[in-house]
């Protein structure tokens, strides 16, 4: 294989399985993609075909134990399970820009559920972002975000009322809007009851998180000239 990836500007793709480390040499942009999924040709992928036990020594893995391990002598074949089961050494521009979309992530999460406890309404993403400042909140690159999450929001709370809710919505909707608001709720929450109205009109109730309330309302009313008629069944 002719190579498009310069050895000097690859970065470590490693793998640690049955007490061993295998390691192949890869750009950074390429493997990331072929990680997420996307078909990427091997020559954009691979500075080498050499499989490694220690890259930075030039210890090379021996033949037996890739071909006992993998089940194969194919050494792309080997690369790629490396690549997409392992962890691939993020540049620090790659680093930055995943912890910033982890941090956004988190952000979102918070606002979509958590609510002031005092009103049940959700806290604006400016309100959630100060606290993050104050609490002087840091973002594992590494760590689940829904564990993350729930240590985040221990954080705050000296900061911040918060917690998470969970509301069941009922929505009225008049005839002439319902087919077209089909879309709106579902894509809000989980729909728990659909009737359909002897006059046309359609009854739902929704589950959803807490903080999407307000937007819920907004959306619907949108669609629907502000004839909605919003009800609270339960907040657990």
């Amino acid at each position: 294989m002719v190579s498009n990836v310069k050895v000097e500007d690859a970065v470590i793709a490693r793998l640690k399985t049955h007490g061993k480390s295998f390691e192949v040499l890869v750009d950074c942009d390429s493997a990331l993609l072929l990680k997420g999924g996307k078909d990427v040709d091997m020559r954009d992928v691979l500075a080498s075909e050499t499989i490694f036990s220690d890259s930075k020594k030039g210890d090379q893995a021996p033949d037996n134990a890739l071909k006992q391990i993998f089940e194969t002598d194919d050494h792309i074949e080997i690369a790629k399970k490396i690549i997409t089961k392992g962890e691939i050494q993020l540049t620090a521009e790659h680093r930055k820009s995943a912890l910033e979309q982890k941090r956004k992530q988190i952000l979102n999460m918070i606002h979509r559920n958590g609510v002031d406890p005092r009103t049940h309404l959700p806290h604006p993403i400016t309100r959630i972002e100060n606290a993050f400042e104050q609490a002087k909140i840091r973002i594992d690159e590494y760590k689940d975000i829904k564990l993350q999450v729930q240590e985040i929001i221990k954080q705050l709370r000296p900061i911040l009322p918060i917690k998470f809710e969970i509301k069941e919505i009922q929505l009225t909707i008049p005839s002439e809007f319902a087919s077209k608001s089909h879309h709106v709720i579902r894509s809000f929450g989980r729909m728990i009851k659909e009737q359909w109205q002897n006059d046309g009109s359609l009854v739902v109730v929704l589950e959803i998180p807490g903080g999407l309330e307000e937007d819920l309302y907004e959306k619907i009313n949108a669609v629907c000239h502000g004839s909605v008629e919003a009800k609270v069944l339960a907040v657990r």
